[in-house]
Parts: C-alpha cells; structure tokens; sequence
C-alpha cells in the first residue's frame, strides 16, 4: 500500500499539482490552501465546498498530514517543550515561550546537525535528515497555542540553513496571502551561516536574521564551532554588509557566555571591532548546561559588564531572559531521551 503524500507544507504552486492530478478545476487549489492554512482542517472531509466525489479522490493519495504531539514539558514559568514524531525512531522539539506582550514559537528544521557545536546537544545526536516543509509547518499548526502565536524562530534543533529548500517553503507559506499571511517581521531564522544558504536567504526573503557568534576570535569560535573553519565569522559579517538592515528587516548576533572563556571586557571590545559599521543588536544568551561539557554559564554581573560595553559603544545589546530551565532547556535533551527511551 502506497504511503499518502500530506497537504500540509504544500505551496500553492503544489496543491495546483495536486488538483490536476485529482482532476479538479483549477481554483480547487486555492480552496485546498484555505482549508488548510486558514481554516486548519485536519482531514480532507472536512473540505466541504470540494464535491464529495472528488474528496474521495483526493483521499487516496493524500492526507491532510496535521500530527500532534507526542510529548510534552512545562516549565514552572509557562515555557512547554513540546516533542513531535519525525518518522520512524525520530523526534523533533519545538519550545513555545509566552511572555507579558508575546507568544513565541522555536521551530526545529532537522532532526540532529551536521554542525556540532561543542555547546549543543542536538549536535551530539549526529546528523539523522532534514524535515520536510510537513514536519517543520506541522509544528507551527499542530500547536495547541498556535492561535496565540505572535512570532517564530527557526532556532530549535538543526541548521535552516542547511535545508534551505524546505525552509523557504514553509517561510512562503507563512507569508503568503493564501496561506498565514504572517508579516515577515514576526518571524526570525537563526544560522551559523551556511554561506550558500545566507546569500539565497538575504537575496529572497524579507524576514529577520540571527547569527550565532559566540566569539569574535576565530580560533575560540572554532573551539566551540567547528563551522568556523568553513563558515568564518568574518565572512558572514562581509556578506552581511552588503544588503540593507536598515528598515524592514533585522539582522542579530547570538552570543551565549561562558563563564571564563568568553565573558570579560576584551571579547567586548574586539566584538565591537568585529561588529563595526553593522546595524545590528547583539543577544546574551545564558548558557544552558548538557551533559559531558564542561562549559559553565557566565554570571550575572559579568554579562551585565559587558551588555554595558556594547551599548556604550553604540550597539544595540540586551541580556535574553533564561526560560525553560527546569524541563530539559537546551535544545535536544527530551528528543535525545526519548530516542534512548526507544532503543
């Protein structure tokens, strides 16, 4: 028995596939998104101004594709890390955090990464495959507070940069008038900067930019990121240079501090040098810790030293609020468990 193919994560260019196929009229497509996107059926009956008939059709070779939860875990401070099935033995992670003005949403975009990052789990998982448009959107759709929802981050588990492809699906879904009709100003993809990926990204969309940094020296940064041998900051920051961040769009620099490694006044200053005719803002990100890395989250006051540095220096830098410690924070713990759990 053949597999259905799923409707969710389909552009409108593909449900027009979809309905030729079915032999439907060519607006059927247009109807199919609204259901879909709009309206957020979960079964193709429930499409009732597409004839019965050709709703039987439609229900041989597909399904609407929307999977719920499987787990979940709520924070004493409101964040849920909530875990989706992503084929067989696979999880994926996406963490919903609801403020006093906000309500948002990391999605994840692979399961594992190639990246390895000495400071996150997800990259100790290895690299498993790149979630399609489906399991990227279905965590956006299947979310019981999807409805409350005020921005998105791809910063959850894996590199969007790396499936460029199925991300500017979903990012062409969110933003397009048949589908969420989302501003691309309430949406944000994070990257090390996957070189290929950024110039498509700055090139073709509207919506905001994160780069994780973490140092401003290469050989540091490429202790905790071995990307930098392929990917230099540098780079990214030359490229970044050469389109507009001045009105729609914005472009930030994450930062997590080390406690001793990364955190005093003179990463400050040279990340000032680094970050030199760049309009941008800089995030301090309190590191969370994982299991068998020594790395130590910085204090209080030494992060505020060196907020106050950058913002003397005429850079936007805040201190991001540490959510979700209690329930397996950093990115890839419970997807981590729970596969242990199934082996």
């Amino acid at each position: 028995m053949n597999e259905k193919r799923r409707l969710l994560g389909m552009t409108l260019d593909e449900l027009k596939g979809v309905a030729f196929e079915a032999g439907l009229p060519g607006y059927a497509a247009k109807q199919m998104a609204d259901w879909l996107y709009k309206k957020k059926v979960t079964s193709i009956a429930a499409m009732t101004n597409i004839a019965s008939a050709k709703r039987a059709l439609l229900e041989k070779n597909f399904e609407v594709g929307a999977v719920p939860p499987s787990d979940l875990m709520k924070s004493v401070d409101g964040t849920i890390k909530y875990l989706y099935p992503a084929g067989p033995g696979n999880f994926v992670e996406s963490v919903y955090i609801p403020t006093e003005d906000r309500a948002t949403l990391c999605v994840s975009s692979q399961v594992g990464c190639k990246m390895n990052c000495l400071f996150c789990m997800t990259g100790k998982q290895g690299f498993t495959k790149n979630l399609s448009a489906n399991e990227i959107l279905n965590q956006i759709q299947s979310l019981p507070e999807t409805e409350e929802l005020t921005n998105i981050v791809f910063m959850g588990m894996g590199e969007p940069l790396d499936n460029v492809d199925e991300l500017f699906k979903v990012l062409e879904i969110l933003t397009a008038s048949y589908g969420y009709a989302w501003s691309p100003k309430r949406i944000t993809v994070s990257t090390i900067g996957v070189a290929k990926g950024l110039k498509r990204f700055l090139e073709e969309s509207d919506c905001h930019l994160a780069v994780s940094l973490h140092s401003p020296y290469p050989d540091e940064r490429r202790s905790l990121m071995p990307v930098e041998k392929a990917f230099p900051a540098c780079d990214i920051i030359e490229t970044i240079k050469q389109y507009d961040f001045t009105h729609q769009r914005r472009v930030s620099f994450e930062y997590i501090v080390f406690k001793n490694l990364n955190d005093d006044l003179q990463h400050a200053k040279a990340l000032v040098c680094l970050l030199d005719k760049v309009p941008c803002r800089v995030n301090l990100i309190r590191f969370h810790a994982i299991p068998n890395v020594s790395l130590e989250s910085s204090d209080l006051a030494r992060m505020e030293a060196f907020r106050d540095t950058l913002n003397a220096a005429g850079i936007v830098c805040t201190i991001r609020a540490s959510r979700g410690e209690d329930i397996f924070a950093a990115c890839g713990m419970l997807s981590t468990a729970k596969k242990q759990q199934k082996e």
